[in-house]
């Protein structure tokens, strides 16, 4: 059994058939990454349609110019539903500047206060944006602990290194699978394996061999399984761990009796 700890369901044209495939495809659990904050309700419907399929909430990094008022409060009025269990995703991109710089880091901030005081995890986006999440990430845990997930990570050591002496997740994508990925391969070589999720990032980045495809949950299978290669293990050793990893970090989510058969 596998979870895909991160794909935007919303975004896929023939829901009901991409979530058969991702079930007969062993993928039990899927994490409905959100699209934008005030669009909270219409990925609840989503998860509330299907059973194993849990929700996030927060500001991308892109949307920031666009809350750039918003605090840590207004997030926590929004995590009350069983089914919303994690801030996110937000953080920092500076590859596409969508938002000022300024703006972004004043919304992470705000989301990883909401993380603060929830108890929640926060899933991470980071892009070209190193320095900046390594300063804000440690010098905020200093002051108040919080737990989350690097997802989609393409970053560079030092960033999964500190946010691992943190207590973070690490998340593989099919970027893991890419040919011109071995860096990335490297630093997962090197990443524990309690610390390691996976996912797909619906739908975009699908593995090898869907690349240049629209991405989906059953794909994570294929992550998975490079994923394994990496770490020297089976593939049914990685799909164990990386799925109780998700719910040791996501501990608001359920596992059911149903998807444990």
């Amino acid at each position: 059994m596998l979870v895909d700890s991160h794909c935007h369901l919303y975004s896929l044209q023939n829901l009901e058939d991409a979530v058969e495939k991702a079930h007969k495809n062993g993928v039990a659990y899927m994490l409905n990454a959100g699209g934008k904050f005030d669009e909270l309700q219409e990925n609840l419907d989503i998860c509330n349609h299907f059973e194993g399929i849990y929700t996030v909430n927060g500001v991308h990094p892109h949307d920031a110019k666009d809350y750039a008022d918003i605090t840590a409060q207004d997030v926590l009025k929004n995590l009350q539903n069983e089914k919303v269990v994690a801030i996110g995703e937000c953080g920092l991109d500076y590859y596409y500047d969508f938002s000022p710089k300024d703006v972004q880091i004043k919304v992470l901030k705000e989301m990883i206060k909401a993380a603060q005081e929830s108890s929640l995890p926060i899933v991470i986006h980071n892009r070209n944006s190193d320095d900046d999440m390594i300063e804000i990430a440690t010098s905020m845990y200093k002051q108040k602990p919080f737990k989350g997930v690097v997802h989609c990570f393409s970053s560079s050591w030092k960033l999964a290194q500190t946010m691992l002496d943190i207590g973070f997740y690490i998340s593989a994508s099919g970027i893991i699978t890419f040919n011109s990925a071995q860096d990335i391969r490297d630093s997962f070589a090197k990443i524990p394996l309690e610390r390691l999720l996976v996912e797909t990032d619906t739908p975009y980045l699908a593995p090898v061999p869907y690349r240049g495809k629209i991405n989906e949950p059953a794909y994570v299978v294929n992550t998975a399984k490079v994923l394994a290669q990496i770490k020297g293990v089976d593939f049914r050793k990685i799909s164990d761990i990386t799925t109780t990893n998700f719910f040791n970090l996501f501990d608001k989510a359920k596992r059911t009796d149903k998807q444990n058969g």
